[in-house]
């Protein structure tokens, strides 16, 4: 139960806590959200497409938002870090332009102005997320709720009820997220949800779906730096085993000349070369 081999789970939560801690602190929630009336087709503010899902506005949210990201953070782990966060990126970006696109030209003409509003939050990137969840980490086990006080008359009685997995906490807090400030929260979701399930399709265009981060984003030069090292060194036993062979002191047993000999074995195999 860590962040281990989740640096960018980690990092997201971290930066969904923290800059939703500081929105309220330094009391700028208003920038954080969309209205389309009021902010993109009078004051043009088409900036706040890139700000409305940095952080939520309400502590409900925040927890819930946090609580989700942590429990799927086995999606980096199959993933690794830089597939994952190159799908952060793109799914991010789809689930900004999206929505308010859709809401501007589709839904709000059609509501006659009622629907208008976008919450802040990363609830669309959630459910892009949710949507690989879904389809990779199985289930473990699986429990049934009774709908009736009564106990069974006998084992084999079928009591009535229903059935949960230990996945269905995970959708159910992100359900909740869909619903805190619906419906623009739940056109968020949903336009996540077909995001991350034409990435999972491979329907997203190639160069898009197979674009990476560099490796410095998420650490990885170091490991770079490690596996040259390994190279090396790895170089320089295969030299070594051949020199053994040039003096004369590869052992007889076919096979062992490339493995690492002990001091002892060495030792005698240089007296044998000088005799």
């Amino acid at each position: 139960m860590s962040f281990t081999d989740a640096p960018v789970t980690k990092a997201l939560v971290l930066g969904l806590v923290g800059l939703s801690i500081a929105a309220s602190i330094f009391d700028i929630k208003h920038y954080f959200y969309i209205s389309i009336g009021t902010h993109f087709l009078r004051y043009g503010q088409l900036w706040r497409i890139l700000t409305y899902q940095l952080c939520y506005t309400n502590s409900s949210e925040v927890l819930f938002g946090a609580m989700s990201l942590y429990h799927m953070r086995m999606v980096e782990r199959f993933w690794g870090s830089r597939k994952y966060a190159s799908f952060i990126l793109i799914a991010g970006l789809f689930t900004a332009i999206i929505p308010p696109i859709f809401l501007t030209v589709v839904l709000r003409p059609l509501s006659f102005g009622a629907l208008d509003y976008i919450p802040a939050g990363p609830t669309p990137i959630l459910f892009a997320i949710l949507a690989q969840y879904h389809a990779m980490i199985p289930q473990i086990y699986k429990y049934k709720v009774a709908l009736s006080a009564s106990p069974p008359s006998n084992a084999s009685d079928d009591t009535s009820g229903v059935i949960f997995s230990d996945k269905s906490t995970r959708y159910l807090m992100a359900l909740q997220l869909a619903l805190f400030q619906w419906p623009g929260s739940l056109l968020g979701a949903v336009i996540g949800w077909v995001v991350g399930y034409l990435w999972r399709n491979d329907l997203l265009p190639a160069a898009v779906a197979h674009w990476r981060v560099p490796g410095w984003v998420v650490g990885l030069r170091a490991q770079k730096r490690n596996d040259r090292f390994d190279g090396i060194r790895r170089r320089l036993e295969d030299e070594g085993a051949s020199t053994g062979v040039a003096t004369g002191a590869q052992p007889a047993a076919e096979g062992e000349g490339n493995r690492r000999r002990p001091l002892g074995q060495q030792l005698i195999d240089e007296v044998r070369g000088a005799f």
